[in-house]
């Protein structure tokens, strides 16, 4: 069974309409990283950071999975080998039907322990509250990976990438560390497709690299659909 690795980040989402945060227009343009995402923000200020992540809990509810979700949750319906790690906060790729996915920073449609990285529970809704606590008794806390803070699964991805037999990207600059650093993980025999409109730099990895430049919505469907016809043959 050939073993497909697809690794999202926000330009999946962008298409959704969910704000990303390193474009011209994203949402660190409108609040700064000190204030809304490091454990230090949390501390000093927990209202402004539950403010503003029900906000965008709330766009994330609104928001429809599209094409790029649904197909990437039918490569991994017709192969089931296929894994999904992204970089996303929202929960497009399950709503697209999308199973087991590893969110390397978190999810926005969950609360966790102050105490527990990883001991977290389901929030209905949009809204959280601010004084609202754990079984474990501690402050509840959205279950995101702030700056400067641990990734919690990044051994996880680092394993499920170490066994691809095929890589997919989509939708990522591969500035973000640690994620970026994923496709280092893949096998030498693993060919990668890199599915975004930019021009990162790919360095050692050129030849390995086959740079789709499209848009996710675009790109990912006919991909998906080679891929399937060509492990089904």
């Amino acid at each position: 069974m050939k073993r497909i690795v697809v690794f999202t980040g926000a330009g999946v989402s962008a298409e959704s309409g969910l704000g990303t945060f390193r474009d011209s227009d994203g949402l660190w343009e409108k609040y700064r990283i000190e204030d809304v995402c490091t454990h230090e923000a949390w501390l000093r200020n927990p209202q402004l950071c539950v403010d503003f992540y029900n906000a965008r809990r709330k766009d994330t509810l609104a928001a429809q999975p599209n094409a790029a979700h649904i197909a990437i949750a039918k490569l991994q319906q017709e192969l089931p080998g296929t894994r999904i790690i992204t970089q996303n906060i929202d929960d497009l790729h399950e709503r697209a039907g999308a199973k087991d996915v590893v969110h390397l920073h978190g999810e926005i449609t969950k609360l966790r322990s102050e105490r527990n990285e990883t001991a977290t529970v389901p929030l209905k809704g949009w809204e959280q509250h601010y004084g609202d606590r754990h079984p474990d008794g501690s402050l509840l806390r959205p279950y995101i990976v702030f700056f400067g803070e641990g990734v919690p699964y990044f051994d996880e991805a680092c394993r499920i990438a170490s066994q691809a037999d095929i890589m997919v990207v989509v939708g990522t600059s591969l500035n973000v560390y640690p994620a970026a650093s994923l496709i280092h993980y893949a096998p030498e025999h693993c060919p990668i497709y890199f599915v975004d409109p930019g021009k990162p730099e790919f360095g050692m990895w050129a030849d390995r690299i086959t740079h789709i430049r499209e848009k996710a919505t675009v790109g990912v469907p006919p991909l998906v659909e080679q891929l399937i016809a060509e492990i089904k043959n």
